[in-house]
């Protein structure tokens, strides 16, 4: 008999021992068992459910697929149109650029002060930090697009409602961000300041801030990338920016223009996207 056909023969041996010794761990069916089937069960029946009460049809969309191959083939090839529709689309894309990097750098500066009050380690009191995060929770609750929405009939069509919309929205977002980091933050440093004399903002700037600005700036580029797609959806409604010019040329079904200008967002996504992934990874190595 090999060495492996002995140690499963002693293991089958301690087997009756084993279940007397512990009788739940061999139960076929235990609570911990039950609980994720009835919830595996239930997720099921949530599906099932929201399938059939919004109307969602496989078959609806089996047989919309031939338009949607009519739709693709109508943009193909794609175009930029007339030289002077060209500069537009890049005047368009180059501002839609700049609502996403005025709107996140403005969202990200005024964030900060809510961030120290909402995090454990560094706000005034208790009261202060429940009150910041309840604010934080209800900016962050109410979508960009809802946003610009409001800033549109607020300030009227343009980059300008753009901006604030993403600064609004942002704000929430790095908020909750930079409290989480804060408070994840090692104390050793903050120890050492306290240790040495300092206290309140002292302890915050020298103890807190160095340890977690890497992390705020990976954040910071990491929601730029993210609010240059933004930015595209909020010109639909107005605000400004590529989504606008997407939002006309769809209008006046110049298809092969919409595809070109797709495909400008595509690469500018991915061109940020790569540059923004190489500076997080220099600034979280720092």
């Amino acid at each position: 008999m090999s060495g492996i056909d002995r140690q499963r023969a002693a293991a089958l041996d301690r087997t009756p021992a084993l279940r007397l010794a512990y009788p739940a761990q061999f139960q076929a069916i235990t609570s911990g068992r039950l609980q994720a089937g009835g919830l595996l069960l239930c997720g099921t029946l949530l599906l099932g459910f929201g399938l059939w009460r919004l109307e969602i049809e496989p078959s609806r969309l089996l047989s919309g697929f031939g338009q949607l191959l009519h739709f693709l083939a109508l943009m193909l090839p794609p175009a930029p149109g007339s030289s002077a529709q060209f500069l537009s689309i890049l005047q368009a894309l180059a501002e839609t650029l700049a609502i996403a990097f005025l709107g996140t750098l403005l969202a990200a500066s005024l964030a900060l002060p809510l961030g120290l009050l909402a995090a454990r380690n560094t706000t005034i009191n208790g009261l202060v930090r429940f009150a910041s995060r309840r604010v934080l929770d209800g900016i962050r609750g109410i979508d960009a697009l809802i946003w610009a929405l409001i800033w549109v009939s607020v300030v009227g069509l343009g980059p300008f409602a753009g901006v604030l919309a993403i600064m609004t929205s942002d704000i929430g977002t790095f908020g909750k961000l930079y409290s989480e980091a804060l408070e994840a933050a090692d104390r050793r440093p903050e120890e050492g300041v306290v240790a040495s004399g300092g206290a309140g903002l002292s302890r915050v700037r020298f103890g807190v801030l160095p340890e977690v600005l890497p992390v705020m700036a990976g954040q910071v580029l990491y929601l730029f990338e993210s609010n240059t797609r933004s930015s595209t959806i909020i010109g639909i409604v107005g605000a400004g920016g590529i989504g606008l010019t997407l939002t006309e040329m769809i209008r006046t079904l110049e298809w092969p223009t919409v595809a070109f200008i797709v495909l400008l967002i595509l690469a500018m996504v991915a061109m940020l996207d790569a540059v923004s992934t190489r500076l997080r990874r220099r600034l979280m190595g720092a």
